[in-house]
């Protein structure tokens, strides 16, 4: 494309961490003809962070900081300082009626002794019987690398779990880094020596705000842009391609030469007047999530006192992961000293409503059951949110639909990006969402490739 001109107006839809990112390296450029839009009163998106009337400060969702880029680095150092507490993770997996360390592939010594010895039989086939042949789809995947212990124990009912989605239907193409591969050595090592093994993955060592949750940091990323620069309170009616124009419902209307949108695609493509690529992109597929955020008196348990996160698969707990995130930051809780906190992530399918206040109650059930709190007389404190766009899916159809739909949009000077604007979730961290915009500028201004969107295993295999 050709060089863009400083007298061409961009617009920005959301202002979540794709759209604050390509904003603030526009602003880096040299670039001052922009606005971003974004529907809600606060900026963050997914990444968004809120104080109940308790005092009691929740994220959406588990996030926590660690990057693959250097530039998102000084970017988090520019915005936070040394306002940053810093972990050792420790995440681990409540199954058969207790906690081992996670990934549980190299853990499985602590299993009952039968169900050990069914995953280790499994993982030692797995490696006698390798064919060659290619997975058709993630079930195939699981079964080939895992074999039929750990399948049935974890992998299985965890992804189920997690995703709302069936895993046969899901490609293997989003897995990079994401899954612990299977050393069968290490895991006899381990149960020989009767060795934890912890240390696994790109965030074994994450870091997390002081004060004011995740939100904190796209906050004060927030306040650099000048108010006609970032406007809030506006909601997206309709995109006119034929106009290039963005009419809003407060009836005001934002033309542009450039569009980028972070908008779910899904939702992009409806309001658009562009209805042969919203036809397609509905076989696009995306989970709902609900975060329930528990405030309980006291201090943790002994069990939990250093706990991170910890990942339930089976069915007494309505929640795939939990969070003790009064252990990311003190400043999480109204009073370290007399308060600490869980939060919790439950999935549904698109699309199928839930009664909020029956799945709050499935989650206190679930904490009793998983001993995760003794009594019900410790809540001080619940809170939910529900995330309608939870996790992009990767679907076997989800990247011939956005080899079609994306360049279809740049045809038309509209480039999507973000969690939802380019719909993978291998590249959806919150590192990954602000290179997605900082790249994309990059591309639009200087004619640099864009890595992230379109490679994502060297994204995630590289640290830039």
């Amino acid at each position: 494309m050709s060089p863009l001109s400083k007298e061409q107006r961009i617009v920005i839809l959301g202002a979540g961490p794709t759209g604050l990112g390509a904003g603030h390296r526009l602003q880096e450029l040299g670039f001052s003809n922009f606005t971003i839009i974004e529907k809600e009163d606060h900026a963050g998106g997914l990444a968004s962070s809120f104080v109940d009337s308790k005092g009691f400060t929740w994220d959406i969702g588990g996030h926590v900081q660690f990057s693959h880029y250097e530039y998102f680095d000084r970017l988090m150092n520019l915005l936070m300082g040394d306002e940053w507490v810093s972990h050792q993770r420790e995440s681990w997996i409540w199954v058969q009626d207790r906690f081992i360390p996670y990934p549980m592939q190299l853990n499985i010594r602590h299993l009952p002794y039968e169900i050990m010895r069914e995953c280790l039989k499994g993982l030692i086939k797995v490696s006698v019987d390798r064919n060659g042949s290619l997975p058709a789809n993630f079930e195939e995947w699981i079964f080939a690398n895992f074999g039929e212990g750990i399948a049935k124990h974890f992998m299985l009912p965890y992804n189920s779990k997690v995703w709302a989605h069936s895993p046969a239907d899901m490609s293997t193409q989003w897995l990079g880094e994401r899954v612990a591969r299977v050393d069968l050595e290490r895991i006899i090592f381990n149960i020989v020596e009767e060795k934890d093994d912890v240390q696994w993955g790109p965030n074994n060592r994450f870091r997390f705000p002081l004060r004011g949750g995740t939100g904190e940091i796209w906050r004060r990323l927030a306040t650099r842009f000048h108010p006609d620069q970032l406007k809030f309170r506006k909601r997206v009616l309709t995109v006119d391609t034929s106009t290039k124009s963005v009419h809003l419902q407060d009836g005001s209307t934002e033309t542009y030469d450039i569009l980028i949108s972070t908008v779910p695609l899904d939702v992009l493509l409806k309001c658009s007047d562009l209805q042969p690529m919203s036809e397609l992109a509905e076989g696009l597929r995306y989970s709902t999530v609900q975060v329930v955020g528990v405030g309980l008196k006291g201090s943790p348990p002994p069990h939990l006192q250093k706990k991170c996160w910890m990942y339930f698969p089976e069915g007494s707990s309505p929640y795939y992961r939990a969070t003790v995130f009064s252990n990311y930051s003190p400043n999480n809780v109204p009073g370290i000293d007399r308060y600490w906190s869980l939060m919790m992530e439950v999935a549904r399918p698109s699309g199928v409503p839930a009664d909020r206040g029956k799945v709050d109650e499935s989650v206190i059930t679930g904490l009793l059951a998983t001993h995760l709190i003794e009594s019900r007389n410790d809540i001080v404190d619940v809170w939910d949110f529900v995330a309608d766009h939870g996790y992009p899916i990767p679907t076997l159809a989800r990247n011939a639909i956005l080899d079609r739909v994306l360049p279809f949009l740049e045809q038309h000077k509209i480039f999507s990006r973000g969690r939802f604007g380019g719909w993978k979730y291998e590249v959806s961290n919150q590192d990954h969402s602000v290179m997605q915009g900082v790249e994309l500028v990059n591309k639009i201004v200087l004619g640099e490739a864009e890595t992230t969107l379109w490679d994502p295993e060297r994204a995630n295999r590289i640290a830039r």
